[in-house]
């Protein structure tokens, strides 16, 4: 079994389009643990942050070649979930303003 702390590894926020869903739409976008499956995503963030998932969309994010150094390497793949929250809801990151 995955702990919520493990099945979210990090939000993505620095994005125009993490940006634009969280303002417009109520969604937040965070990396999550490859193994996990949209039900334990949405219990996950449900204990960390208290809030109500309506829905989750997941996908697999493939990784990229990279120059390292004199040579090419790639990068691992990554798996990425948008999650829907109910209206009224918010997840504050990094003491941000409620507006």
């Amino acid at each position: 079994m995955i702990h919520p702390e493990d099945i979210v590894k990090r939000p993505i926020l620095l994005t125009e389009k993490a940006s634009r869903l969280r303002e417009d739409d109520n969604q937040y976008i965070f990396e999550v643990d490859t193994r996990a499956n949209k039900i334990q995503i949405k219990n996950a963030v449900e204990t960390l942050f208290g809030v109500t998932v309506l829905s989750v969309n997941t996908s697999v994010v493939r990784g990229k070649q990279k120059r390292m150094g004199r040579g090419h390497s790639r990068l691992s793949n990554w798996k990425k979930a948008v999650v829907t929250l109910k209206p009224g809801d918010d997840i504050q990151f990094f003491d941000e303003e409620a507006e």
